[in-house]
């Protein structure tokens, strides 16, 4: 099997552009320009996706049934959505696909990332009619997504010029504007499966953008859940252990992007806060959708739900699947032991 026909289904690289979720939010517009600029340089196709339900809603007396709203209202709301959405991108030389699907937001684009090279939705959406295109479907998606899909939090708007849209004010550090943000895409690691899948998809966006790769490695407070640490707990020796573990995934993961410049960095705290503050100001923050937080049932573990509630930065979650290259780990050093 070909490095690019990993998995099942059809190959990443035979996949048919980007897909962005609208509904109107200035969520969903910092989420589109992101995706454009995305769009742009990878020279694919955007299509802009909004989806709408038509209410039903039961009437006054029970001899009467039910009612519904014109579809052709609710539609034509669609349609202005839409068209509002190209007209915040015009200025990008993309071809753009503008989508207005009738059917349940997650749904429709969980159905769309059959064929997408990647999903890009905002954190939070206004919800209604034309929506719950946002909201639950950044939680939805990424779990159960065909594909990579990217989250792009309002929060980091300063960091794309002509969105158009605030950062919430509130207290705490203000988003830095896009030229102080550093250039560097950030992958978290914990020694599963699912994080080498992660670090892989990560090279391979780093690669593109022409940005290094930062792996990072946090060490939570001694909790049951490092069952596989030896009591007594040395953390010096545990720090250097996983230091071992953590260069020699980065040899593995170097001989396969020999030309990708790659750091590895073990940082002290729970995996949630560090990648949350990582977030902050890295161009870019991958993860996989389940690690060792997560119960083997799971399709997005509790760190990968906890940093996408909370990122400051876009968060790139990638999905569970082969991929030829996982199978030569073993020969590059010692791994964490799975529990």
């Amino acid at each position: 099997m070909d490095d690019a026909q990993a998995g099942d289904g059809m190959s990443l690289s035979n996949r048919r552009g980007i897909v962005v979720g609208v509904d109107g939010s200035d969520q969903s517009i910092c989420a589109l320009v992101w995706a454009a600029h995305e769009a742009e340089r990878r020279k694919t196709p955007l299509h802009v996706v909004t989806a709408y339900t038509v209410p039903v809603f039961a009437a006054s007396s029970m001899d009467a049934g039910y009612t519904t709203v014109d579809d052709a209202v609710i539609r034509e709301g669609a349609q202005a959505v839409i068209d509002q959405a190209i007209i915040k991108i015009a200025s990008h030389s993309i071809e753009i696909v503008p989508r207005v699907e009738a059917g349940d937001a997650s749904g429709v684009l969980l159905e769309l990332s059959e064929d997408a090279e990647l999903m890009v939705v905002g954190s939070r959406g206004r919800g209604g009619f034309v929506g719950r295109l946002l909201g639950s479907v950044s939680s939805a998606l990424p779990a159960h997504s065909k594909c990579p899909t990217v989250v792009v939090p309002l929060w980091c708007a300063p960091r794309l010029n002509e969105a158009g849209v605030q950062a919430p004010k509130g207290k705490g550090e203000p988003c830095p504007p896009a030229d102080q943000v550093e250039k560097v895409v950030v992958v978290g690691v914990d020694g599963s499966e699912q994080a080498r899948m992660a670090s892989i998809a990560a090279a391979e966006q780093a690669l593109s953008m022409g940005l290094p790769l930062r792996v990072v490695c946090s060490l939570p407070p001694f909790t049951g859940s490092l069952a596989w640490v030896p009591a007594p707990l040395d953390r010096d020796a545990l720090h250097s252990d996983i230091m071992v573990q953590l260069k020699a995934g980065m040899a593995w993961l170097q001989s396969h992007f020999p030309a990708l410049d790659i750091s590895v960095e073990l940082l002290d705290g729970p995996p949630v806060e560090v990648l949350i503050e990582s977030s902050r100001k890295a161009e870019l923050v991958v993860l996989g959708t389940r690690g060792r937080g997560g119960f083997a049932g799971m399709l997005l573990g509790s760190t990968s739900q906890g940093v996408l509630h909370h990122a400051k930065g876009p968060v790139l979650v990638v999905p569970d699947r082969e991929d030829p290259r996982l199978r030569d780990r073993e020969s590059f050093g010692p791994m964490i032991p799975m529990n």
